[in-house]
């Protein structure tokens, strides 16, 4: 089987290398640090979730009393910031335990194989 060597080549370039070496060389790394998002996300995240919380509450019909100590009672239309502030903590709490169980499931899948 006799193939011709120039048939294999392929010129992937869709400009055929008509660019200068200082277009190619544009994409260059600057030697700057990336910017790092994680704190914008989670103050956004936050005050998504306190949003939520705060519209969570709109859509309460009863008036119930929530007592967080013995001392500390208040009703959920009365004290619609103290509501607010616990439907947050409850979300919160329901989040984190979603967290913590799936890296607890991901450090046990990756020990055990599964």
């Amino acid at each position: 089987m006799n193939v011709d060597d120039e048939a294999k080549k392929v010129i992937w370039s869709l400009q055929n290398n008509k660019r200068s070496e200082e277009e190619r060389n544009v994409f260059q790394p600057t030697g700057k640090k990336p910017i790092r998002k994680e704190i914008k996300y989670f103050v956004v995240s936050f005050f998504v979730m306190l949003l939520l919380s705060f519209l969570l509450t709109q859509f309460s019909t009863q008036n119930e009393e929530i007592c967080l100590t013995d001392d500390f009672c208040f009703f959920t239309k009365d004290n619609t910031v103290y509501y607010t502030l616990y439907v947050f903590g409850n979300l919160l709490v329901l989040i984190l335990g979603i967290f913590m169980a799936y890296k607890i499931g991901k450090k046990l899948g990756n020990k055990f194989q599964v």
